[in-house]
């Protein structure tokens, strides 16, 4: 069993599928197939299983959020006041719910959780950190950075065999 697969091995054609998907999740089968060195039958049958195994987990639209109004990505680094089991999932909870939160990390370190937030502008951002983080029971403290521009974007990675 592979360490990536929950039931069976990942080869180096199932990685080229998945390389290839992960940057173009809508290819056609044929496309795809035709990029990987497979026919169509065989190709499908990997994606299926890639599928049911769970290593493809799902497919989506990237959305550019400067094109709806919220080109600000800002990381937000959030340190609880107590760390028990009950604060842990009640912030869990509260943050999974709030929209405008795009990512949300249990870390190691200084901070307990990164945030990674969509904001419009600065006064947006000062709004949600009022009205909506601050609003979260249980955090004693949180640091905040505004990115100034992404310079990679990887939306999966897939090891070298």
């Amino acid at each position: 069993m592979s360490k990536y697969s929950k039931t069976g091995s990942i080869d180096e054609t199932d990685r080229r599928i998945l390389r290839v998907l992960s940057k173009e999740g809508r290819l056609s089968n044929t496309e795809l197939a035709d990029r990987v060195g497979l026919t169509p039958s065989p190709c499908w049958n990997r994606v299926r299983r890639l599928e049911q195994e769970g290593v493809i987990s799902g497919y989506g639209a990237y959305i550019n959020a400067a094109a709806l109004g919220v080109p600000e990505v800002v990381i937000v680094e959030v340190t609880l006041d107590r760390h028990d089991e009950s604060v842990l999932q009640k912030f869990g909870q509260a943050v999974a719910e709030v929209p405008e939160i795009l990512e949300v990390y249990l870390v190691t370190g200084d901070y307990d959780y990164l945030l990674k937030v969509a904001a419009g502008n600065t006064r947006d951002f000062e709004a949600f950190l009022r009205s909506r983080l601050y609003s979260i029971p249980g955090i004693r403290h949180s640091r905040t950075a505004f990115t100034l521009r992404c310079l990679k974007q990887v939306h999966a990675y897939v090891p070298p065999d």
